[in-house]
């Protein structure tokens, strides 16, 4: 199944600029606010509640003070998790990130859910070799699909390893923003649905990976839903369809990406889902991260 009704979300304590990760990432900007925790955290509140109203099961973890874990608010680069009961871990590009990897999150979650085995990437850092787990790969679950932009944050042999071991097929191309510059995540570009994607084709240069990765989309039945560079800057790119326990489908963004979509754009996606949407704006800003970012899907069979 492409889509489930249980997320994992981690709540942060110390939520701030993280200057390990903004030298690529060029969503991020630094607030001048003081308060920028105080301000994350209520957006964070405010985000689970709506997706509790909606019907979603959401398990939330308190971070931990100690290690420092700035951006421990963004678990899905970590960590994913499969139907097959397969978890696994993923090789972090800031050395601060890979202080989030805590096995003690697992083991909350094994008693609601079954882990068959765990897939441990993370001795890539040792040759600084990245894959930011489904920022760095959005995956098409229910063909096997896995589609990646190449950055500093997602490299071609642990991408490689990933589809190997899970099964998928990769479809790896090259992105960039309106200023030339590589796309850290793909998950900012792109969202995959049961049947439909939200894309920016514009920020895929080379037009022979232009038309390849339209050609599989459409191969794999689903309606290509444009989004423009403009568009992708405000995270209308960082979507997650969920559903939830009446099997309805929710399709979650931010408030800012939402604000951002035309009619058209809105009707298309309405077809699929009941669109959703929280303010996240002092959480965007200084960690260059919407609504996906926020969300770890729980595919793990139930107890």
């Amino acid at each position: 199944m492409q889509t489930t009704s249980h997320i994992l979300m981690i709540r942060p304590v110390d939520f701030k600029f993280n200057e390990q990760t903004a030298g690529n990432n060029k969503f991020q900007q630094a607030s001048e606010q003081r308060d920028v925790q105080q301000q994350a955290l209520q957006e964070f509140d405010g985000f689970v509640t709506m997706l509790r109203s909606n019907g979603v099961d959401v398990t939330v973890i308190n971070d931990t003070l100690e290690p420092s874990t700035p951006d421990s608010i963004f678990p899905n680069n970590w960590v994913s998790f499969h139907e097959d009961g397969a978890v696994f871990l993923y090789p972090m590009f800031s050395e601060n990130r890979r202080l989030e990897r805590r096995e003690e999150i697992l083991e909350i979650l094994e008693k609601n859910f079954e882990i068959s085995h765990i897939n441990d990437l993370s001795f890539y850092e040792n040759g600084n070799i990245f894959l930011e787990g489904t920022g760095s790969m959005v995956l098409d679950r229910a063909n096997k699909i896995a589609y990646a932009c190449l950055s500093v944050r997602t490299e071609v042999e642990a991408f490689n390893n990933f589809c190997q071991l899970a099964g998928y097929k990769s479809v790896i191309f090259n992105a960039v923003d309106a200023t030339n510059y590589p796309i850290y995540h793909t998950n900012v570009m792109m969202c995959i649905g049961d049947k439909f994607a939200v894309i920016c084709l514009d920020s895929i240069p080379n037009l022979y990976e232009r038309d390849f990765v339209q050609k599989v989309l459409t191969l794999s039945g689903k309606e290509i839903i444009k989004i423009s560079l403009d568009q992708m800057n405000h995270f209308a790119g960082n979507m997650l369809q969920v559903k939830n326990a009446n099997e309805d489908s929710l399709l979650v963004m931010s408030e800012q990406a939402y604000k951002v979509l035309n009619e058209t754009q809105i009707t298309s996606l309405s077809k699929y889902a009941k669109l959703i949407h929280a303010p996240l704006y002092m959480i965007e800003q200084n960690g260059g991260g919407s609504a996906r970012c926020m969300l770890a899907e729980v595919h793990l069979p139930i107890k």
